[in-house]
């Protein structure tokens, strides 16, 4: 990076969309181009409010609660992942489903499932109430713990100190979950890593570019929603590394222009679930306020993709109609027989 004279932006690279994210949103597009609205989603397909009100506009339905979905109807998963027993609760309400998990949550809720198998303690780092947590303890409830921080290892407690593991959401900051991996190993020397890194690649390169340009930046504005831990565990990675003052907005209208005052570089990046026609919006304003060079701080390359969900290759609003079918036919049954009683 070279400075330029006057005000300038430092455009953070990576930013923006990952791979699963990308295929989450795409997978809901592609439903309702192929059966139609409704399509319903449980909880948000990614944690950004611009993303979901678009999906919204094109006949997507979020609901919090499986049961919320009509019989014959088609659900989706988040990206985020769900327990097993949603997936039962689908069934159950004869839903046809997509399953728009992120494959790199997938990865997690199968280490779970193989650690708890062999009778591990599994120690997940993450934050309560996350959907991604609820999704992976739900894979082995009996066998997870939930560790929020270096400040709850204190209270962990396990069976055998020698079986013990540690996963981790893979939206934490980098430097937060090791924190907490090394307060865990003092009072657990035997603890075993994941076989590999749960924190996954998208999160990992965004906060490494935010730490190269908040060195240099007096201001970071991060663009995000504040559900979404991935963006809000930016803003923390900005201020650690150096900036006087970092934010998070959904929308360029939320910077305010004291924001700026006795500020000549100003740093840009994006969560994970965030399409770049708001960071150009961004872009936008700050050139409107005199901020009109950009340079890119470039930390990594990012090349990987995910296929989209095998149900978009099956006819699943034919396969929701003769689920909600056989949920009605029973019910109509007993009402004839019972109106031939009478």
């Amino acid at each position: 990076m070279t400075a330029s004279s006057g005000r300038r932006v430092l455009l953070a690279a990576p930013r923006g969309y990952c791979a699963g994210v990308d295929r989450a949103v795409i997978a809901v597009e592609k439903a309702l181009e192929q059966y139609g609205a409704p399509i319903y989603v449980r909880h948000e397909i990614v944690h950004n409010k611009y993303v979901v009100q678009t999906l919204e506009k094109k006949g997507a339905i979020f609901v919090e609660r499986t049961e919320e979905v009509p019989p014959g109807n088609i659900v989706m998963f988040s990206a985020h992942g769900v327990a097993p027993t949603v997936h039962e609760e689908a069934r159950q309400g004869r839903l046809a489903t997509i399953d728009a998990t992120c494959p790199l949550v997938t990865k997690v809720h199968k280490e779970a499932v193989r650690f708890a198998n062999d009778d591990f303690d599994i120690l997940l780092i993450g934050h309560e109430g996350h959907e991604e947590v609820i999704g992976t303890s739900g894979e082995a409830p009996d066998h997870i713990q939930l560790v929020d921080g270096p400040e709850d290892v204190a209270k962990v407690e396990v069976r055998d100190p020698s079986r013990v593991v540690w996963l981790s959401q893979t939206t934490l900051s980098v430097d937060e979950t090791m924190e907490t991996v090394d307060a865990l190993k003092e009072k657990f020397p035997q603890l075993i890593s994941p076989p590999s890194d749960d924190i996954c690649y998208a999160t990992q390169n965004r906060q490494l570019a935010v730490k190269q340009m908040g060195a240099e930046a007096d201001l970071v504005i991060v663009v995000g929603s504040r559900n979404s831990s991935n963006s809000k565990r930016l803003v923390e990675v900005a201020k650690i590394a150096g900036a006087r003052a970092a934010y998070l907005v959904d929308f360029a209208d939320e910077i305010e222009e004291n924001w700026l005052e006795g500020v000549s570089t100003v740093g840009v990046t994006s969560g994970a679930s965030v399409p770049e026609v708001l960071v150009e919006q961004v872009l936008q304003w700050l050139t409107e306020h005199g901020f009109e060079d950009v340079e890119i701080v470039k930390a990594a390359e990012e090349s990987i993709t995910f296929s989209l969900p095998k149900e978009l290759r099956r006819d699943l609003r034919e396969e929701a109609d003769t689920l909600g079918t056989e949920r009605t036919e029973p019910t109509e049954r007993t009402e004839r027989d019972r109106g031939r009683v009478t």
